[in-house]
């Protein structure tokens, strides 16, 4: 759910996908109405400077979900693993897993901010900034991305934005997703692979990050590894559906030994913790360096310990940290079946002295009926005038079902995402028959080279665009 996925799958027994075929019904849809949001470029513009121009909204606005309980899928499904539950296409967003990722290139001037630095703190604080970003485009995404068919691909090339991108589905069970990206000027290389672990707690899925995360800046010989916090998304059964994210991040620098540790705060129990990021910058003699403060859905500031330490003390010295008694409205919804999503504190306790280092960018006026997708997100489905000609044939923007969803044909959607999974059961069946195991075509696996994990890396070719031999998977 949400950034992490694995309800559907092509195990799944097919007694839910009644549901699919009851969504159009509910929703009385036209599909002479698919693009009732009135203008959005068709095809990409040309800015006077030259610059392709995206566009800025989806060839139709969201359904509302209000008419769809999750329960009502879940509780046929208890002690079933939740990678086997089909979900009715309603719960999705109009974009694949792998475009998903792909959302970690959204802010990627902190990559080229941490290449311009001469002083290695100034890059850890880039890429820590970096890191903390990646995860800003979930705040209120809290719609399904499809699950990625084996083989499927997405790439991206930015040149505004300097970079080009390739991702590979290289394995269904278990999910895993393998990502490839570089700067056009060849100043930087981020590679990874994501196959998140899911929880069920009853009230809430938690999604457990797992994979390494690697950002090599050639210009220094500098590798940074991380993995993601863990996302947690509350209210599946019954209330407003609302996420957070958790947990301990350490970015190491492989070269100098320096270490930024980030902690993810819950939101406890009155809220106050929620989104809330805080953490420091040590060398490898372990002397911190600067700490680091903000909100992964707002800002990230950092100052030096000196000066954290000293505002903290006067904080608690001046007793603006007041106990507070639980009032009854608390006692009430530490009972009732959903949990009430806190109140978010307005912004960042600003420390006198911090130096900005991150700040996220305002989604557009009409996001909240574009899924929540920022700017970024809302462009990375657009299948521009002769891009088919080039495309691999794997690439996500190729998808009936992802296409049919986002212009507001949800029964054709629906149906091409049962036949699509069909296909692929069908397809594995094949191969199970004759004997003969998938082959990867974009990405290996094998070792990382800074952590000596097992990691799924590039193999090259893809931009050389020799497509003939990539699998029919529509």
């Amino acid at each position: 759910y949400g950034f992490y996925t694995g309800f559907d799958s092509d195990n799944s027994s097919g007694d839910f996908s009644e549901a699919n075929h009851k969504v159009a019904e509910m929703l009385d849809l036209d599909p002479h109405q698919s693009n009732r949001t009135g203008k959005h470029n068709r095809e990409t513009d040309i800015q006077e400077n030259g610059i392709k121009r995206h566009r800025t909204s989806l060839p139709a606005p969201m359904f509302s979900r209000s008419d769809f309980s999750v329960w009502s899928i879940l509780k046929k499904c208890i002690g079933l693993e939740l990678s086997k539950i089909t979900m009715p296409i309603v719960f999705n967003e109009p974009l694949s897993f792998l475009q998903r990722i792909t959302e970690y290139m959204e802010h990627i001037y902190l990559i080229n901010k941490a290449c311009s630095h001469a002083d290695p703190l100034e890059r850890m604080q880039a890429v820590a900034a970096f890191a903390v970003s990646a995860v800003a485009s979930q705040w209120e995404r809290t719609g399904k991305p499809f699950n990625p068919l084996l083989g499927e691909t997405y790439e991206l090339t930015r040149e505004d934005l300097g970079f080009r991108f390739i991702s590979e589905q290289v394995s269904h069970h278990p999910p895993i997703s393998a990502f490839y990206s570089e700067g056009l000027n060849k100043d930087f290389i981020f590679h990874g692979s994501i196959y998140p672990k899911l929880k069920f707690w009853g009230k809430s899925i938690e999604a457990e990050p797992r994979g390494t995360i690697t950002l090599e800046l050639l210009k220094y010989n500098e590798a940074y590894t991380w993995t993601n916090p863990t996302c947690c998304v509350h209210n599946v059964i019954i209330g407003k559906l609302w996420l957070e994210q958790y947990g301990t991040v350490e970015i190491v620098n492989h070269s100098t030994g320096d270490k930024c540790v980030l902690n993810f705060k819950p939101c406890g129990l009155f809220g106050k913790e929620l989104h809330r990021v805080e953490g420091y910058i040590q060398d490898k003699n372990r002397k911190k360096l600067c700490v680091i403060y903000g909100k992964w859905t707002e800002c990230l500031w950092c100052t030096d310990p000196t000066t954290y330490e000293t505002y903290k003390k006067n904080e608690k010295r001046g007793g603006e940290q007041k106990k507070l008694k639980p009032s009854e409205d608390v006692i009430k919804s530490e009972n009732d079946d959903a949990d009430d999503m806190p109140e978010v504190q307005d912004t960042v306790q600003f420390i006198p002295g911090s130096k900005l280092l991150w700040r996220i960018n305002c989604r557009p006026p009409n996001s909240s009926q574009m899924y929540n997708f920022t700017s970024f997100a809302v462009s990375l489905n657009e299948l521009e005038k002769g891009m088919e000609a080039i495309l691999a044939p794997t690439d996500c923007r190729l998808r009936p079902d992802i296409r049919n969803m986002e212009n507001g044909n949800m029964d054709v959607a629906s149906k091409e995402k049962e036949r699509l999974e069909e296909k692929q059961r069908a397809a594995r069946k094949e191969r199970a028959k004759d004997e003969v195991e998938w082959h990867t075509r974009w990405f290996h696996q094998g070792t990382n080279p800074y952590t000596g994990t097992s990691d799924w890396l590039y193999s090259g070719g893809y931009f050389d665009r020799n497509f003939s031999d990539c699998p029919d998977i529509y």
